[in-house]
């Protein structure tokens, strides 16, 4: 299903960029060469408990451990979409807001619940930075990014800390805070924000979109009125094997020297960016991706397309129009690659 809301197809991700094409992917934000060898033989060795049914207890104990929580502040779901579907669904809501350009998942589930959803647009003149003043008073529920898919803008702890209030649920989606060196600006662990909903993905920096395994972390009661929506047993045991292998402290060590690297390879690809007079690159990205504004985009990304390469378009993020792209951080003899098409692309566009 497609929601169209202003000409934006809500439900247009980047895996319909790439799936079935023999191309280099930039349009989607799972880290290449993932997941490693050691988390596949994890997952393989949990396949010989299938015929049990799975026992969420060990992974969510483990996540609340790396995250130094009691386990009744943590929700495992299946993935990171389903922790939005239940919000949008459990909570009894009457102003929700969502704060874009965002992945655009938590506004399809909560218009698919019934809700009437207020938009805050964040602009490209203001580098795509969070006012929390922006944010009406009424709201009882607000989601936004951080760092923010498409934008890769990281917004301050304390400027998020703001749009908390009694009455109002935050909902921060850190899905990609960990591709972040010392995940800066994080508010997963803390406990003295009211209201305060954390989601984390561990698809991206795993590779594991394909197990589909995310997680909550919020109070207790919040906790368990999203449980209480969830069906039995939703997520598998492959998946809960990966949760509690990717929150031990091996894991979370190379997590680390992974965002180092994607730090170093963001900025040989903003410097190559720089190179061209007629793309502008959020140069601020503190993600995996980098999102671009160039002229007839859409026929650069269709050149591209042909040349190898998938970026994903911007188009269907509110808040953003057709001349925008975001392109997944890769290594840098892909990113020359990459610059390479891109100068093609270009000149056959008409520079």
């Amino acid at each position: 299903m497609h929601i169209r809301t202003d000409g934006h197809d809500l439900r247009h991700h980047g895996d319909s960029e790439v799936r079935d094409h023999d191309l280099t992917d930039l349009a989607v934000n799972v880290r290449a060469g993932t997941p490693p060898d050691w988390l596949r033989e994890r997952i393989a060795g949990s396949l010989s408990a299938l015929a049990a049914y799975p026992d969420g207890r060990a992974a969510r104990a483990a996540v609340a451990e790396r995250h130094g929580l009691p386990v009744e502040r943590v929700l495992l779901t299946a993935g990171a979409a389903e922790a939005f579907v239940l919000l949008a669904r459990a909570l009894a809501v009457r102003r929700p807001v969502v704060v874009h350009p965002q992945f655009t998942e938590p506004e399809a589930a909560l218009r698919d619940a019934g809700h009437e959803v207020g938009r805050v647009l964040l602009r490209e003149a203001d580098g795509f930075r969070l006012d929390p003043a922006a944010v009406p008073e009424d709201a009882d529920l607000v989601v936004v990014g951080n760092p923010t898919n498409p934008t890769s803008v990281l917004h301050p702890a304390e400027d998020l800390v703001r749009l908390a209030r009694p009455g109002r649920v935050l909902v921060v989606d850190e899905a990609f805070m960990d591709a972040v060196p010392g995940e800066r600006e994080a508010l997963a662990g803390r406990t003295d924000v009211p209201g305060l909903v954390v989601l984390r993905s561990l698809t991206k920096t795993w590779g594991l979109a394909g197990l589909r395994i995310g997680y909550v972390l919020a109070e207790p009661e919040t906790v368990a009125c999203l449980e209480r929506a969830q069906p039995l047993w939703p997520v598998s045991t492959p998946a809960l094997t990966a949760a509690e292998a990717c929150s031990g402290p091996a894991a979370l060590a190379e997590a680390g020297a992974a965002a180092l690297r994607i730090a170093a390879d963001r900025a040989h690809l903003l410097a190559g960016l720089a190179e061209f007079d007629e793309v502008q690159a959020v140069e601020t990205a503190e993600g995996p991706f980098v999102l671009v504004r160039v002229e007839r985009a859409d026929l650069v990304r269709e050149r591209l397309r042909t040349l190898g390469f998938a970026a994903r378009r911007g188009d269907t993020f509110p808040g953003l129009g057709p001349q925008w792209l975001r392109l997944a951080v890769r290594d840098r003899v892909t990113t020359n690659r990459f610059l390479q098409a891109l100068d093609q692309a270009l000149v056959f566009v008409g520079r």
